[in-house]
Parts: C-alpha cells; sequence; structure tokens
C-alpha cells in the first residue's frame, strides 16, 4: 500500500502537463488556421469591390433605360399599331407591372440579407460573398433567357438574393481597413458606385438594346461578374473586425475543453480519460439532433436579440428613416427619370444625357460628401448635419429644375440638386458602421439595405407608375416625388440633437487574444507611416 500512495500524487502531473500542451497546441492551431493574404492591400481591396458594385448598380441602370426597358407597342385611333420595344415591348407590361419589374429584386434581398449577415459569424465572409455573386452571376444569365413577365421577375428575385451578400459585407470591410482619418472618404468612394453603375447602366443599356437585343445587355453582365463571383471561392478569406478568425472556432472549442480539464485536475479530479472522449467527441462529424436544434435556436435567438438592440438605437432608427424617404426618390429618380425626361423635356437620347449627368454628378457629389465630413472630423453628429443640409439644399434644386420648362435651365439646375443629394451617401452609412458595435455592422447594413429598399424604392416605382397613369403628366408626377426629399431632410435634422456615441473601438463578440492579433490581420501589412499607426490600435 505504501508503494501504491505515489501513484495517484504522480498520474495527474504528465496528465496536466498534457493538457497544458493541449492547450498550446490548440492555441497554435488557431494561428496556423488565421489566413494570411499575400497578394490583398487595402487599396486592391477596394478597387475589387467598387468594381462589383459598380457592376450590381449597372445592372440597375440597364433595365431602366429606354434600350432594354423599351415601351409598349401603341395604336392609333385609325387602327395603326407600332410595334413595342425591349422588355415592356415583348412582354406587353403596363408602367404598374414595369414597375413591379424594377422592384421584384427586393424580394430576394429581403430575404437573404438578414441570413448572410448571420451566417457571418460562423461562416468566412468573404466565402458568402463568392456564393452571393455566384447567385447574382445565374440570375442575370437568366434575366437574358426569360420568355415572359413572371420568368423574368423570378430571375429578378435571384438578383437580389445575390446582392444581398456583398451589400451586407462588403462596407465593414472596407471601413476596417480604410486610413483612419479617411474612412468616410473610402466609404464615399464605394458607395459612389451607385450613381456611377446606375448612369453606366443607362448608357450601357442603350447602346447595346439600342444596337443587339435587349437579352445581350443581361448576357454581358453575367460574363463581366463571373471572374469576380470565382475570386471570392479561391481568394484567401480576410477577416472582420470582431468576429473571430475563419476556421478557429475547432480550436477554440478544443482550448476551452483543455482549459475545463486543467480545471478539473487543480480540483483533484482525474480528467485523462475525460479529456480523449470529449476531444473524440468533438472531432466527430456527427452532431445530435439535439445539438443540432440547440444551435438552431441559439443562432435565431442572438439574430432577435440583435434586431431588438438595433431598434432601441435611436441612431440608427433616425439614420434609417431618413435613408428611406431619400431612397424612395433616387429609386424612382434611376428607374423613370430617363422616361421622364423624354416625355417633358422631349430628349431623344434620354439614356445617354441622364446618364452623363447622373455619372458625373454622382461621382463628384458622393466623393465631395465623403471628403468633407473627414474635413469636418468624422462624427455621427456632423454626420447628421451634412445630411440634413445637403439633402434640403438639393431637394430645392430639384424641385425647381423641374418647373422651368427650358431644358438647359433643368440641367443645369438639376446638376447642382444631384450633386447635393448624392454628398450623402458617405455619411450615411458610416452612421450604419459606427452607431453600432463591429460584430454587429454586417447586420446593422443588411437591415439599413432591406429597410430602405421594401420601404423606399421598392414601392416608389410601382406608386410613381400608378400616379403617372392617373395624372398622366410627368412634370406634375416629377415635383410631387421631389417633395419627399424635404421629408428625408427633416428626418436627418432631428439625429443632430440625438446623443450618440461611436462604438467603432468596442470590444466585438469575439474579443481577440494578443496571440490571434498578431496573426489576424486582416490585409497584408504595407511598409507605411499609416500601417505602424493601425498596428499599434487597440
Amino acid at each position: 500500500m505504501g508503494e501504491e500512495e505515489p501513484i495517484p500524487v504522480e498520474e495527474p502531473k504528465p496528465s496536466v502537463t498534457l493538457s497544458v500542451e493541449t492547450t498550446d497546441m490548440a492555441r497554435a492551431s488557431i494561428g496556423l488556421s488565421a489566413p494570411n493574404p499575400s497578394w490583398f492591400t487595402p487599396k486592391r481591396l477596394l478597387i475589387i469591390f467598387c468594381l462589383i458594385n459598380l457592376l450590381n448598380y449597372l445592372d440597375r441602370g440597364a433595365i431602366a433605360s429606354n434600350g432594354v426597358n423599351g415601351s409598349r407597342k401603341t395604336c392609333t385611333e385609325s387602327g395603326t399599331c407600332s410595334s413595342g420595344s425591349g422588355i415592356q415591348g415583348d412582354f406587353n407590361l403596363n408602367n404598374f407591372e414595369d414597375g413591379v419589374l424594377s422592384s421584384a429584386f427586393m424580394v430576394g434581398l429581403l430575404v437573404a440579407s438578414p441570413i448572410f449577415a448571420s451566417l457571418a459569424k460562423s461562416v468566412n465572409p468573404f466565402r458568402l460573398i463568392g456564393v452571393g455573386l455566384s447567385v447574382w452571376t445565374f440570375a442575370t444569365a437568366g434575366c437574358g433567357c426569360s420568355f415572359d413577365f413572371w420568368s423574368i421577375t423570378i430571375f429578378r428575385m435571384l438578383v437580389g438574393v445575390g446582392e444581398a451578400s456583398f451589400i451586407s459585407l462588403a462596407a465593414p470591410f472596407i471601413d476596417d481597413n480604410a486610413p483612419v482619418a479617411q474612412k468616410t472618404a473610402w466609404l464615399a468612394i464605394f458607395y459612389m458606385c451607385i450613381p456611377s453603375g446606375i448612369a453606366l447602366g443607362y448608357v450601357y443599356g442603350g447602346l447595346v438594346g439600342g444596337h443587339f437585343n435587349w437579352r445581350f445587355a443581361f448576357f454581358g453582365e453575367a460574363i463581366l461578374m463571373l471572374p469576380f463571383a470565382v475570386l471570392g471561392f479561391v481568394m484567401k478569406p480576410l477577416q472582420l473586425k470582431g468576429f473571430s478568425p475563419a476556421g478557429s472556432k475547432k480550436a477554440l472549442t478544443a482550448v476551452e475543453t483543455a482549459g475545463s480539464e486543467v480545471q478539473d485536475f487543480s480540483n483533484g479530479k482525474g480528467g485523462m480519460l475525460s479529456l480523449k472522449e470529449q476531444f473524440a467527441d468533438r472531432s466527430s462529424n456527427k452532431p445530435s439532433k439535439s445539438e443540432g436544434a440547440y444551435i438552431n435556436l441559439n443562432q435565431f435567438s442572438r439574430f432577435l436579440k440583435d434586431m431588438k438592440v438595433l431598434l432601441l438605437d435611436k441612431v440608427y432608427v433616425v439614420n434609417v428613416l431618413g435613408y428611406i424617404s431619400y431612397n424612395f426618390v433616387i429609386g424612382a429618380y434611376s428607374y423613370w427619370g430617363p422616361k421622364a425626361g423624354y416625355n417633358i423635356y422631349h430628349m431623344s437620347n434620354a439614356d445617354m444625357i441622364f446618364g452623363g449627368v447622373t455619372i458625373v454628378c454622382g461621382i463628384l457629389g458622393t466623393l465631395a460628401g465623403g471628403y468633407v465630413l473627414d474635413f469636418m472630423t468624422s462624427t455621427i453628429s456632423n454626420a447628421f448635419k451634412l445630411l440634413s443640409a445637403a439633402t434640403f439644399l438639393g431637394a430645392a434644386f430639384c424641385f425647381s429644375a423641374f418647373c422651368f420648362k427650358s431644358l438647359y435651365v433643368f440641367l443645369a439646375l438639376f446638376s447642382i440638386g444631384e450633386l447635393l443629394v448624392f454628398a450623402t451617401q458617405g455619411p450615411v452609412n458610416y452612421i450604419c458602421l459606427h452607431c453600432v458595435n463591429p460584430s454587429m455592422r454586417p447586420l446593422s447594413m443588411a437591415m439599413s439595405t432591406v429597410s430602405i429598399h421594401i420601404f423606399g424604392d421598392v414601392p416608389s416605382s410601382p406608386l410613381v407608375g400608378v400616379l403617372q397613369d392617373h395624372v398622366n403628366n410627368w412634370r406634375e408626377t416629377a415635383l410631387i416625388l421631389t417633395s419627399v426629399l424635404f421629408l428625408a431632410a427633416g428626418i436627418w435634422f432631428i439625429g443632430m440633437f440625438i446623443h450618440s456615441v461611436d462604438r467603432f473601438n468596442e470590444d466585438g463578440e469575439y474579443p481577440v487574444t494578443r496571440t490571434d492579433r498578431a496573426n489576424t490581420t486582416p490585409l497584408l501589412e504595407e511598409k507605411s507611416a499609416e500601417t505602424t499607426e493601425s498596428s499599434g490600435e487597440p
């Protein structure tokens, strides 16, 4: 018996050592599993994301252009009928159906955006973007193959599914990697692709639809997006601030398991067999139904909790309400603008004129808004000030433009109005990203996108179509629509008086340890003062 006494004393020691070594190995595996991109730099990331966003909105402009959208066939009192053109002519759509077609993508966007935002916490965001862009590519090609109203409507819904992953995840990546003093400017460059893409879509759709056939416009979009869809699967994944590294969850589980076993030994429990069993259990690919149900329930519960946080955030709610009113007008402008211009001012080349004005004013206005906010010092309060002032002045110029009968006066005033209105893109998205915890940014962007579409441009296009069918006067319709911009300016004016806190530097849902931090640099470090400065941030 005397020789047996040392056994319980000596036996746990190697077990403890093994547990500590296992813990170290698990921690090391986190570093090994963390990505270490060798090609991406912040500027390259911004360029690629801008090109993808440009294609997203080029599709919006193309389907709204006269070359692709076309017109219904018309018949005179004598019975002479002219054949229609484009989608509206081929499928014989009325203005309401045509407006529904422009908004059909929102169905897919509404369903998919919260799903992609929630999956970002367990699946690498770049892989999600790859999936979304693949769906987008397939859907745009399907639009070119459509044969009636319902078939093209279904494919437009799938376009929204594909867009959802990119829209909710791209902005947080850009915000993470932008220089501290130029965050709003970088966001402005990214969102500059919205007016630029729509404007290029007008020109692209007009040229392709006019010289070939509207179907070829959609085929061309699919071909252009395909390389980016492939890139989403083959590139080395990047990481988002506030999220655990991709592929590290198993290692983290091992760390927790090993740590719990060390604690068991300190309490006098023999855990050698338990450690092996737990590692074997964790490595099993056959989770029980109860575990799967618990995980799904936990994810859904977490989603509801995050949604409650967003809905109770006054800054976020006021910002999105203003954005909804703003997008109600911009969405209708982008879709009905060429037709309104053609009917009011008899523009024979409305696609080119509206495309040219929008691309110039969109680029200059969006960039100016970002740089002005950075110059003012990027804060949520300053962002609300800029949003309110720019939108009010822009609304005044746009409203005045439609009051004049001269085409040249209209173009001059409308150009100034668009310049001011598009200055909001950087500031409004800056607020969405900085008024919430870093781990909630994908959901914040997703719900903002869903809200501005489902309450903004989705109902605005068909409602404007109904209004036009009723009043049969495009000038009156344009004036009524433009007045909604004053409502947006008023809502953002309220935001100036709400107490706001910038939460960008708060700890994310998954705090990063020192070991993790050294191995999860979002992008390849550049040998510059900016990189050195950013690496010293907490």
